[in-house]
């Protein structure tokens, strides 16, 4: 049976009032119409509900901030209001209609309302005295002259303990409002590039129990007490990476050179600053004793610098005409690892990252010298692809041979493509070592 709202847009506002939880069911109300749900949360309401709850169920990033841009540079809440068949705000504080009325463009709800030519019903939820207020009388009266459609809330108990006019209506009485008011309606942007992007699917927890340890940020060689020499590494990739990992149930371990954005806080976090520093932090959690590493998975994002001054000064440098430095190599970290723990048992699953510019026929050759098990590589001068920015395309390559191209994504979903090849790799390992099969780890060349 095709549902009422099949192949519709509906934009979901929700404010911050007790009854935003309800804004939950209501999103399954209408995806079991057939709507396609993008929620706005305002701040408030965050503190009722998390974000996550929403995206889970509506496959579409959840727009939170005006100033936050979706993956691919759109701004959210103008793609909502451009594409959505109808807005629905439900619960609407008291707050936020004086905010609507007074056309205050605070928050993603309301200026998605401010930016959007379709229809808007308007649900309220609040104490009763506010309900009654001459101030939330007018502003409702005057949201009806906008052409908002109010569905008035119900009689009952309320969140204050007195019973009164206040509670949200009965959900399917607003799904019911929603219906009516996109019935005589075209759908306003069926072509689904143009409306939000869809998020990946919730993942299973297949990471329960591993320790995954990520490096992240670049790594910075002093040559005085004030200059160094770094890259333009700002961890975006790690952090993802990090992120990911908890959300399907590891325990994560990062290990952060110089980084601009902000880590988990599920996360144990190892401050470094140069190579030097990276290499002694990884050679303390490689080793768990008895034989076995320290942890399931490493996943080597950092961007490590590949060359460093051979002495530096204890005192800052004079200004000079020019300035003469002699470099030197720094170690290859992951390859000492790899060659550390290939003898462990279980053997963990290393990934290296390879950041390229032009072409990334180094790759492979990169993969078998390090000898590691996954080689994640790109081309940092592609737009959308390099360092700072939200979204990588990248290559995985693997020991095997074969080789997985993705398309330009959020580094986000590129976390969770690289971690499904980890998971897969290690329930690899684990089921060979019951049956006394041992896979083979990855192996430098001879």
């Amino acid at each position: 049976m095709t549902g009422r709202l099949e192949g519709r847009l509906i934009g979901l506002g929700v404010t911050g009032s007790i009854a935003a939880y309800k804004a939950v069911e209501l999103l399954r109300l209408l995806r079991a119409e057939g709507a396609d749900v993008a929620v706005m949360l305002t701040p408030a309401a965050t503190r009722f509900v998390g974000p996550l709850t929403f995206a889970a169920l509506s496959r579409h990033p959840v727009e939170t901030e005006l100033l936050e841009l979706l993956v691919d540079g759109r701004i959210g809440h103008i793609v909502v209001g451009d594409t959505a068949d109808a807005v629905v705000v439900a619960p609407a504080t008291a707050h936020w209609l004086g905010a609507m009325a007074g056309g205050l463009a605070g928050d993603v709800v309301t200026a998605t309302c401010l930016a959007t030519a379709a229809p808007v019903i308007v649900a309220p939820a609040m104490d009763g005295d506010m309900w009654t207020h001459p101030a939330t009388v007018a502003n409702v009266a005057r949201l009806r002259e906008f052409g908002y459609a109010i569905v008035e809330p119900d009689a009952g108990p309320l969140a204050s303990g007195q019973t009164g006019v206040g509670r949200l209506a009965d959900l399917p009485a607003i799904v019911e409002a929603i219906v009516a008011a996109v019935a005589d309606r075209p759908v306003r942007a069926p072509d689904p590039a143009a409306r939000p992007p869809l998020v990946a699917a919730a993942r299973d927890a297949d990471l329960a129990g591993r320790h995954i340890v990520v490096s992240a940020g670049g790594t910075r060689e002093p040559i005085d007490p004030v200059r160094f020499i770094g890259n333009r590494s700002t961890g975006r990739m790690g952090a993802a990476v990090a992120a990911a990992a908890i959300d399907r149930g590891a325990r994560v371990t990062v290990v952060a050179a110089n980084i601009e954005v902000a880590l988990p806080p599920e996360a144990v976090v190892v401050r470094v600053v140069s190579t030097a520093d990276l290499e002694t932090a990884l050679s303390d959690v490689s080793d768990g004793g008895d034989g076995r590493p320290g942890f399931d998975a490493l996943v080597m994002a950092a961007a490590v610098a590949d060359f460093r001054p051979r002495s530096r000064s204890d005192v800052k440098l004079p200004r000079a005409n020019a300035l003469t430095l002699d470099l030197e190599t720094t170690p290859d970290i992951l390859a000492g690892i790899a060659g550390r723990v290939r003898s462990l048992t279980p053997p963990p699953v290393l990934v290296g990252f390879a950041a390229e510019t032009g072409s990334l026929d180094r790759a492979a050759d990169k993969l078998r010298r390090k000898g590691v098990d996954l080689l994640v590589a790109n081309d940092v001068a592609e737009a959308g692809s390099g360092f700072g920015t939200e979204t990588n395309r990248v290559s995985i390559l693997a020991a095997d041979g074969s080789c997985e191209d993705l398309p330009l994504q959020s580094k986000r979903a590129v976390a969770d493509r690289l971690l499904d090849r980890v998971a897969a790799r290690l329930d690899e390992r684990d089921a060979a070592a019951q049956t006394g099969d041992m896979i083979e780890p990855a192996r430098e060349p001879a």
